[in-house]
Formats: C-alpha cells, structure tokens, sequence
C-alpha cells in the first residue's frame, strides 16, 4: 500500500511486483525496532548478527536477495529505464546484490524514507550510480513497479 500510494502521489502508472514487497517479518511485522528491543532482544540481535537467520518465522535476508536480484537481472534485458518504488529492506537488497557485496553489508546501508537510489547497467554489469533526495519527475511513459 505504502509503495503504491507513493507512485500515484509521484504521477507513475504503477504495477505490482511480487519480488519487489517488503521483507516479510512473520510475527515480527508491524512491531517498532524498540518494541522488538523490548520482546526479543537476543532474537533481534542474532538476527542482525546472522542474516541468514529468521528467528521472526518470516523470510531470511537470503532469501530477500535473492528474489531481487531475479528482478534485477530481469531488468537488466529490458530497454529504457525503470522506475522501482518499494521498501528499504528491497533497495538494501538491490545494493548488495549489485556492488556485490557480503551479505553482512546489508545492515550497514541506510535507506531512508522518499529517497532515490541509481542503479545503471550497460547489458553485462550494473553499478550504483548514486543515493539520495528523490528527484520528481512526471513524464510522458513514466511506468513503476511497486509492490
């Protein structure tokens, strides 16, 4: 609801994307980091500390990555640009999984609301070209995909 509400606000004609939704959390959805702090600290913290884990009962960050890398390399045969409107755990995701990096990087990239993140590809590599304030703009063609 979130991306989607975002997209129309931006003008995009949006579409749903499964391998775009939000990190599903299982019983930790809805719940504040503090709250978490609060019910589960060990639990939360492992989790940090070991991605790889879901002690929520909900999705592993691999298993995050992997669902958007699939989206990226799928873009990556597309023409023109696109325009993903979607949650922080999915751009962390999209980040890690186009510089490459360890998977315990994904906790140490910060992506804050209403921001933009860039990344490029020439057909054979993609690159992160840049992060920041959302730039606006409506034109003609402009398409999302949210989830």
């Amino acid at each position: 609801m979130r991306a989607r509400e975002t997209a129309a606000a931006m003008g995009l004609a949006a579409r749903v994307d499964e391998r775009l939704r939000e990190c599903d959390f299982g019983r930790w959805t809805g719940l504040r980091f503090q709250q978490l702090l609060f019910k589960e600290p060990r639990k939360l913290v492992s989790w940090m500390r070991d991605p790889s884990s879901a002690p929520h009962g909900g999705e592993s960050i691999p298993q995050v990555l992997a669902r958007v890398a699939a989206w990226i390399d799928d873009r990556g045969r597309d023409p023109g640009h696109t325009v993903a409107v979607t949650h922080a755990s999915v751009i962390r995701a999209a980040i890690v999984h186009v510089i490459q990096a360890q998977l315990s990087s994904f906790w140490r990239i910060d992506v804050v609301p209403l921001s933009q993140t860039d990344l490029r590809t020439n057909g054979r590599r993609w690159v992160l070209r840049a992060m920041g304030p959302i730039v606006a703009s409506k034109g003609p063609g402009s398409a999302a995909s949210v989830w």
